[in-house]
């Protein structure tokens, strides 16, 4: 449940004030002493503002049991505030040293075959652990008291990427945890055999020392349980970020207070839309994975986050300048992708765009990831691109505190669709939440019609059409809240695998999709996914993939909109549309892929009078995002091609880019920022 005694501050005013942040974790304790000076020469090159300290350095601030090292980071910390630069200060929590571990072995986590994960990489601690917390809450205190009043300080960093490597933990502390989890969710017994149904399998508990976490087992794991863990998991995480916070909290009531989120391709352990509200402001950190879809995963992504931010601004974390390190291939980024993928996230509403990290590594995991001053160190071709950007960013002083101006179609994103569509034990383990969601989204940006990405229980209202792509988890207030919405002028589309399950994930009766079947008006008796060699085609030639459902139209006012024309529902429906009230519902019950999405899309979108505010022209090629702050409209215009593009018939002031008349010149991977009176 949501603190509600907690009452977020906001977002902190960085070094230089009412600018947008730039900047990065820094590592000074990694290098020399007679480093540090050219560092903040360099950071005020580039423009720098604000910066990320002591993510990883317990070990160097506590090298023991009872003693401390602060004397460093003193000084770190004064050379930054006397070079004009605030400090965004980690509690150092994020990985224990080796003399805790060493001497409690108790906090390191079990996964779910009974191993132990060793120290030797970073997160090796348990959620749920006493013995952990007690350390870490004494180290967060004894940082809160020592930089409580320090000139540098604009914010508090909890940790690190929260559950980024532990978030799966099935040790003792984790079983115990659970149940009590459990027993608030469901009070008796009874209420937890009925949710899990465990009259199935002989999986009744008569006591709750018998619970436990879904650990390795002969035969899948009971589904509730697994769906009930992943719940708690995100919640225990949730509990520690709330400890940390209260320790900060008390010493420096007035500083705001953070911790990075990774609202991003993976991981999905995280139920962020729960934890927004327990943060002073979103963070997030975000890496792209090359492919053709790569850029727009990354806006999809920054999407989700002012989503998650409820449309405040929000702050960028941490992203790469170029290669990263954990990927099969790492490939540096190409010309112009550094302030492209930067400026994206500005657009969704970051507020602060920061890199992990200022200074490439010379040694450890990590150091062929990139940085913003890399190896090859100022004299290079990313620590230009860096500068150029840090000059870019002070001509969006204006754009700073501004609201995403809400579109007039939303994509629904629900964590908890996520986590059990892609359980054991379904008809197909092929099918992936995230990525079809990711594939509505490139269509509606093929379209040039803007998408909002919002949490799936979140307000409406403002939305003329709703996409809410394998909602599979769909409670009785859910569905009833959706058909209102649609009854009052709405427009919903929903795909195959939705309306499935209530929250204990138990089936809806009565034939699919279930909680959805009425309102859409068809049914479909038996569940269809495809072998992977299958690929029938609709009438209009556009190919199916994973899935196919037998839809039977029951209610006479359905519309056909396709039809399979081969494969085994050959002439039966695929994609449905009902009129309802003064909204519609549509079906589409098949995967069709980005590309195929986008002509059901947008004859779902003319339906609605819901229209690109691109010319017909570049549609396709430019990605529009619109921030505001209710006098001015401020459109980001992303050249998504790689060639050099015009944009006409526009009118407005140019903060970034080459506007002269109405003819917008984006060069290939530009980006252009125009002001335009409400």
């Amino acid at each position: 449940m949501t603190d509600t005694t907690f009452e977020p501050l906001g977002m902190p005013h960085m070094g230089t004030g009412s600018s947008i942040g730039f900047g990065a974790d820094y590592n000074p304790d990694q290098w020399p002493r007679e480093v540090w000076d050219e560092d903040v020469a360099l950071m005020r090159e580039a423009g720098v503002n604000v910066v990320s300290v002591a993510i990883f350095s317990w070990a160097r601030l506590q090298p023991t049991a009872d003693t401390w090292d602060f004397a460093w980071l003193d000084e770190v910390m004064d050379l930054l505030h006397a070079n004009g630069i605030g400090v965004d200060l980690a509690t150092a929590t994020a990985s224990p040293p080796a003399w805790l571990t060493t001497a409690h072995p108790e906090v390191l986590p079990v996964t779910r075959t009974g191993e132990t994960l060793w120290p030797g990489g970073r997160q090796q601690w348990r959620p749920t652990s006493p013995v952990f917390r007690e350390h870490a809450l004494r180290l967060a205190d004894a940082m809160a008291q020592r930089y409580a009043d320090h000139p540098a300080l604009v914010a508090w960093h909890v940790s690190n990427e929260l559950g980024c490597h532990n978030v799966w933990d099935y040790s003792d502390d984790a079983a115990a945890a659970f149940r009590a989890w459990l027993r608030e969710r469901y009070g008796t017994l009874d209420a937890l055999n009925a949710a899990w149904g465990t009259a199935f399998w002989s999986q009744r508990v008569g006591d709750w020392a018998q619970v436990l976490p879904p650990r390795q087992s002969a035969a899948q794991s009971n589904p509730t349980q697994q769906l009930d863990f992943k719940r708690y998991s995100s919640d225990a995480l949730r509990d520690y970020l709330r400890a940390e916070r209260e320790v900060l909290r008390r010493h420096t009531p007035r500083v705001p207070i953070t911790t990075n989120f990774m609202v991003m391709r993976t991981p999905e352990g995280m139920d962020y839309a729960s934890w927004a509200r327990e943060v002073d402001f979103v963070s997030n950190d975000h890496y792209v994975h090359p492919g053709p879809q790569g850029h727009d995963e990354l806006s999809f992504s920054a999407n989700l986050t002012s989503g998650i931010a409820g449309g405040d601004p929000w702050f960028l974390m941490e992203h790469s300048t170029s290669a990263v390190n954990w990927q099969p291939v790492n490939r540096p980024k190409a010309p112009g992708e550094l302030a492209r993928d930067s400026l994206t996230h500005v657009a969704h509403g970051a507020d602060a765009v920061c890199y992990f990290q200022w200074r490439q590594s010379a040694s450890g995991a990590e150091k062929y990831h990139s940085a913003m001053v890399p190896h090859a160190g100022r004299d290079s071709d990313v620590f230009r691109a860096v500068a150029d950007l840090g000059r870019t960013l002070e001509t969006l002083a204006p754009v700073v505190g501004t609201r995403r101006s809400p579109a007039r179609a939303a994509i629904l994103f629900d964590w908890d669709s996520w986590w059990t569509s892609e359980i054991d034990s379904h008809p197909s383990d092929r099918l992936r939440y995230r990525q079809e969601a990711l594939d509505w989204y490139s269509a509606f940006l093929a379209l040039g019609v803007r998408a909002d990405v919002v949490p799936a229980h979140g307000d409406l209202s403002a939305y003329d059409v709703v996409v809410a792509p394998i909602l599979h988890v769909v409670p009785a207030d859910l569905a009833r809240s959706l058909a209102e919405w649609v009854s009052a002028g709405g427009h919903l589309v929903t795909t195959y695998f939705s309306g499935i399950v209530d929250q204990d994930d138990h089936a809806w009766l009565g034939g699919y999709p279930g909680a959805f079947r009425d309102l859409l008006g068809i049914r479909i008796q038996e569940m269809a996914p495809l072998f992977d060699d299958e690929t029938p085609r609709l009438d209009d030639g556009r190919p199916v993939s994973l899935w196919a459902d037998p839809i039977d139209v029951v209610a006479a006012e359905v519309e056909v909109l396709s039809t399979y024309v081969d494969g085994a529902q050959a002439g039966r429906p695929a994609v449905t549309r009902r009129p309802v009230g003064q909204g519609s519902a549509s079906y589409v019950g098949a995967r069709l892929g980005a590309v195929g999405i986008a002509p059901t899309l947008a004859q779902i979108l003319d339906g609605a009078g819901v229209h690109s505010e691109l010319p017909v022209a570049n549609r396709g090629e430019v990605e529009l995002t619109v921030r505001t702050d209710g006098e001015s409209d401020y459109w980001f215009l992303v050249n998504r091609t790689t060639e050099a593009i015009e944009v006409t018939g526009l009118h407005g002031q140019a903060l970034i880019g080459d506007l002269s008349g109405e003819v917008l010149t984006l060069a290939r991977r530009g980006v252009a920022v125009l002001r335009m009176d409400v």
